[in-house]
This record gives C-alpha cells, sequence and structure tokens, in this order.
C-alpha cells in the first residue's frame, strides 16, 4: 500500500477528489492521509467556475472524516474566490488554492489579505457550529 509505505518513510501522504470522484473511495484509506484535496473544478486550466456540489461533497467528507476517527487536512482548489471562501471554510476546508482570484487582481498581495480574512472567517465560524 503506498499510502501505508509513506507514512512509514515519514512522508506525508494525501489523496485527491476530481468532481466526479465520490468520498466514499477513501474510506479504507482516509485514517492514514495527511490531505485530502478536493477538485472543484475538472484540473486542465485556471479561470473555471466554482462547482457547487463541491461543498455537498466536503459535508460528506468530513461526516466521513468523523466516523473513521480521521483529520486530514482539507484543501479544495478550483474557483475560489471572494465570492466563497468564506463558505468553503465554513464547509471544513482547511487549505485553498486561489490562482485567478490573486493573479488576476489588481493588487495580489491585498487580495490575499482578503481572502485570508474571509477564510478565517469561515473556520471561526464552523468552530462556532459545532461547539
Amino acid at each position: 500500500n503506498r499510502v501505508r509505505n509513506a507514512t512509514l518513510s515519514h512522508l506525508q501522504a494525501g489523496a485527491v477528489l476530481n468532481p466526479a470522484t465520490p468520498v466514499g473511495v477513501l474510506e479504507d484509506i482516509l485514517p492514514e492521509l495527511d490531505m485530502v484535496l478536493v477538485m472543484s473544478v475538472n484540473p486542465g486550466f485556471g479561470g473555471q467556475r466554482f462547482i457547487e456540489g463541491t461543498y455537498a461533497k466536503l459535508n460528506r467528507l468530513q461526516a466521513l472524516c468523523q466516523a473513521v476517527g480521521a483529520h486530514p487536512l482539507i484543501e479544495v482548489d478550483g474557483g475560489i474566490s471572494a465570492a466563497n471562501i468564506e463558505d468553503v471554510a465554513r464547509h471544513g476546508a482547511d487549505v485553498f488554492v486561489a490562482g485567478s482570484a490573486v493573479f488576476g487582481s489588481s493588487d495580489p498581495v491585498a487580495e490575499v489579505q482578503r481572502l485570508r480574512s474571509l477564510a478565517q472567517s469561515g473556520i471561526d465560524t464552523a468552530e462556532a457550529d459545532a461547539a
């Protein structure tokens, strides 16, 4: 098992869920993963729109993590912007890839600060809701 070998070699192990890949494929290996990358667009090129079904996928991933006692970082890549990063964070994401939102901005540094603030707000809301 490559995941187990990576863990034994003191490497971090991760898995990617493309939009059409169901969360359940991770059930047997989830406790061994350090990170799960959830693609919120179909891989291939930048500038795509965020797939709204990603929220439901994040909810299913959170539920599966709780069921198996796993605590991987959850990364979301694709279509992340100021318009959705707070909601993505509220649905359990810890790490965000926001290429077009940052590099398409007239002030990338300010946009990163804005995205960080919105993401933290979403994380704080999720933690408060869970308490």
